[in-house]
């Protein structure tokens, strides 16, 4: 089974809230929420695809010092494993824009279950709220 990298992040706004991505009709597991990212590509290193995808896919401006670690999810589908690191963002430039034709929404960390996921982005969510939760943002 072959292994996919794909790096994800969760951007979080002044108000505490998280964005989330609808993946757009026509892709697999479309109409799902995800946290923004993508693929890495060959010689990237996962912060250098983040800086790539969130200027590609919403029209922002992160710096690396910006992006930190948080998390990874584990996830075999049936033709894949998914191997995702999830990042956390406090600091961009710009205003985040669907440029991919997708769709955004800024939710509460309380409310992320309420959007359906793919299930490898599922996991990810405990370790986010933690960590809101106890910066007294949940």
């Amino acid at each position: 089974m072959r292994l996919l990298l794909v790096v994800a992040v969760a951007l979080i706004d002044s108000d505490g809230r998280v964005l989330l991505s609808e993946r757009p009709a026509g892709k697999e597991l479309a109409g799902l929420w995800e946290f923004p990212g993508g693929k890495i590509e060959p010689g990237e290193r996962p912060e250098e695809t983040l800086i790539r995808e969130l200027r590609e896919e919403l029209g922002l401006t992160v710096q690396e010092p910006c992006l930190a670690p948080l998390t990874f999810a584990s996830h075999a589908y049936d033709t894949f494993h998914l191997l995702m690191p999830l990042y956390v963002c406090r600091r961009w430039e710009g205003f985040a824009q669907g440029l991919e034709g997708q769709r955004l929404a800024w939710v509460r960390p309380r409310d992320l279950r309420s959007y359906p996921m793919p299930p490898a982005d599922e996991p990810l969510i405990p370790p986010l709220l933690d960590l809101v939760g106890a910066a007294g943002l949940g």
